[in-house]
């Protein structure tokens, strides 16, 4: 079992990262660190989230997010409002500018990914596709673990 799961986080680091540099260069403005970029997505799937909900999604710390949004916020890529029912908590939500830079970011990252699966077997693209609840099933499990 310990051979499978180094060899399934070795090959999805690996994609992770080879998506990573290469959709670096077409997508334009300054790249951000892969902090950022996840506070940006936990973001944008739940506008108005907190800074510590934010970091319970993500596993961090909640002094770390607040130094990722105070960094986003300065790029203009997130801004934080204060929350009406407690005005010493922040709501965060992500600009314009942040929402057109993920666009672009996912349309590279799909179009690179759906261009390699191109040149697969139907044989390999059936093979992935079916892995994919499995997978998504070990991710739910990883996220519930403390």
């Amino acid at each position: 079992m310990t051979e499978l799961a180094d060899r399934l986080l070795g090959t999805v680091q690996g994609i992770r990262r080879v998506v990573r540099r290469r959709v670096r260069a077409d997508v334009p403005g300054v790249p951000l660190p892969g902090a950022q970029v996840e506070l940006l997505r936990v973001v944008a799937d739940h506008p108005g989230i907190g800074v510590a909900a934010a970091a319970r999604e993500l596993h961090l710390a909640n002094n770390s997010v607040s130094t990722l949004v105070n960094q986003l916020a300065d790029s203009g890529l997130l801004r934080r409002e204060a929350d009406p029912a407690d005005r010493r908590a922040a709501r965060l939500e992500i600009t314009a500018a942040a929402a057109d830079r993920m666009a672009a970011w996912r349309r590279a990252r799909t179009g690179l990914v759906a261009d390699a699966l191109a040149r697969l077997s139907e044989e390999d693209i059936d093979a992935i596709g079916q892995a994919l609840p499995a997978l998504e099933k070990l991710m739910g499990i990883l996220k519930e673990q403390p």
